[in-house]
């Protein structure tokens, strides 16, 4: 294809991107907050390190604390060369390489599906859909990691089309390397990457073919994979070890052991182990895997098949089952489908395999044109798939896709509010705060700690789970006297104290404002 089509995809998407990021002021909801917020602390020359604290599964005991310890940190750098680039600490700059990876997704698509068919009009609608991405659309252009997956993940299947063609061995297995990396240094689960390019390196492995010069071949792989993917993590991994005393920081390894979403703030984080696990007993935790099941097989049809396009990818793959690269796509969803069902059923089910899937979805962009038009070759012969219908039907899949897109876009920004009901006024409840008396230097127990820090500058901590006894706890090891209450957060065990506030030993009610009631801790 011509550079003059890649240009105009790419403009196409950057002024669709930056429509929908104008009425995005704000990052809107906690996981863009953390990872805007942590960009600041980098910007500012402040490392890696957080006046704030939105879980407790790490184990830490006090503010300023090492940062990025259940999320990775991609995102948070990005963040911070925005803002770095232009000299300002805003939203606007933080998320300046945001849109223009977003920007990119659209002709690498389009570069990746011209690889299945060597047709332009099909890479140019897969393109499109990538502009019109349904679900994703709001989130790519803000501080999350929706965009660089799918820039990292267009990336290692264009990496993979060479491999297959017996292109370039050792620098393609040092690039799958290097986006594995990058995979694993914007999300955790990214290291399902790494076991996924160690297994497509055994693509061609049989028992009967396996002697000396396979396994030499398999190790020579092998080693541009690891040196690959240790470029980008061992200076992470090195960090971790620095602060943590171990490659992988704690945090995500508690949630393995999850009742229930909230418990990921559970105070304190000892409590979470194998034992509590199964005293849940073998009932309750399928319960909670089938709650999953059905959750993520709903966002599995809905976001990463974009309601529309879903049957006509599930054709693409069928068409093309042959093709090296859509056997690798069905094996990593299904992979990333188990770990989000039956290992981290609540952070899957609340988002975690939507986030997850989106380094796949050039591929089912790719895909979906390619179903429509083997659906069509096989109608040829009733009169129905001839050439002017095909560019119909192309023109209607993008056109709905195009609808789907305003619809979800409209939904999620106007009609919701982008952010709205996500959290209180935060400046207001800290203008009351002051009024009564708090310190520069007090912690504030709330909600959406990271987002308090980026609306007021205050440390905050995130309210604990496990009642009125483990938020007082919390506050006696941070040294946070003051809690913010608001309704989202008043879950069962601290249900009573926001209904009845008022004639308390140690929560000393203060008011309510914009919805949240505030006190102050007496635990003198």
């Amino acid at each position: 294809m011509s550079s003059r089509t890649y240009l105009f995809l790419f403009l196409f998407g950057l002024i669709f991107t930056s429509v929908i990021s104008y009425f995005e002021p704000h990052p809107g909801y906690l996981d863009a907050d953390y990872y805007y917020a942590g960009g600041i602390q980098l910007a500012t020359g402040k490392g890696f390190n957080e006046p704030y604290l939105w879980n407790y599964l790490d184990g830490v005991s006090s503010l300023p604390h090492p940062s990025h310890s259940y999320w990775a940190p991609l995102s948070s750098i990005i963040a911070a060369l925005g803002m770095q680039l232009t000299g300002q600490i805003n939203f606007t700059s933080a998320r300046l390489f945001f849109i223009l990876i977003a920007a990119i997704v659209p002709p690498l698509t389009a570069a990746l599906a011209y690889t299945f068919s060597q047709r332009r009009d099909l890479a140019i609608a897969s393109g499109m859909l990538a502009i019109f991405s349904v679900y994703h659309a709001p989130f790519v252009g803000v501080t999350d990691n929706f965009s660089p997956f799918m820039l990292f993940g267009g990336l290692y299947f264009l990496v993979a089309t060479q491999l297959i063609q017996g292109k370039n061995p050792n620098r393609n297995w040092l690039l799958l390397g290097l986006l594995s990396g990058l995979m694993t240094l914007s999300r955790s689960d990214g290291l399902l990457w790494l076991a996924l390019t160690f297994l497509f390196a055994l693509r061609n492995v049989k028992r009967s073919t396996l002697n000396v010069q396979t396994t030499f071949r398999i190790l020579h792989s092998a080693f541009f994979i690891s040196v690959g993917f240790l470029l980008i993590m061992f200076p992470w991994y090195a960090r971790n070890l620095g602060a943590y005393g171990s490659l992988m920081a704690p945090g995500g390894s508690r949630a393995l052991w999850l009742a229930n979403y909230d418990q990921t703030f559970i105070y304190p984080p000892e409590q979470l182990n194998p034992q509590s696990f199964l005293a849940l007993g073998w009932e309750h935790i399928l319960k909670d895997r089938l709650w999953a099941l059905s959750n993520n097989l709903q966002s599995g049809f809905a976001a990463h098949g974009g309601i529309i396009l879903f049957p006509f990818i599930v054709a693409g793959i069928i068409y093309y089952w042959k093709d090296e690269r859509v056997k690798l796509t069905s094996i990593a969803w299904l992979i990333l489908f188990f770990v989000m069902t039956v290992l981290f059923p609540f952070a899957g089910a609340r988002g975690a395999f939507f986030h997850a899937g989106a380094a796949l979805q050039p591929i089912w962009w790719s895909l979906a044109p390619l179903g429509l038009e083997s659906i069509l070759n096989s109608l040829q012969k009733r009169g129905i798939g001839h050439e002017g219908n095909r560019f119909v039907f192309r023109s209607i899949l993008i056109m709905i896709a195009m609808i789907l897109t305003v619809f979800v876009v409209y939904l999620r920004i106007f009609t919701l509010g982008w952010g709205e009901g996500e959290d209180a006024d935060y400046p207001v409840i800290e203008q009351v705060l002051v009024q009564n008396g708090i310190q520069d230097d007090d912690i504030v127990i709330v909600r959406n700690a990271p987002g308090y820090y980026l609306s007021t500058g205050r440390s905050a901590i995130s309210i604990p789970y496990g009642g009125e006894e483990a938020i007082i706890a919390a506050a006696e090891q941070f040294d946070a006297y003051y809690l913010v209450l608001e309704p989202e957060a008043a879950i069962e065990p601290i249900k009573d104290l926001f209904q009845n506030p008022e004639g308390r030993s140690i929560f000393n009610y203060i008011g309510e404002y914009d919805g949240a009631r505030i006190y102050k801790l007496d635990l003198e």
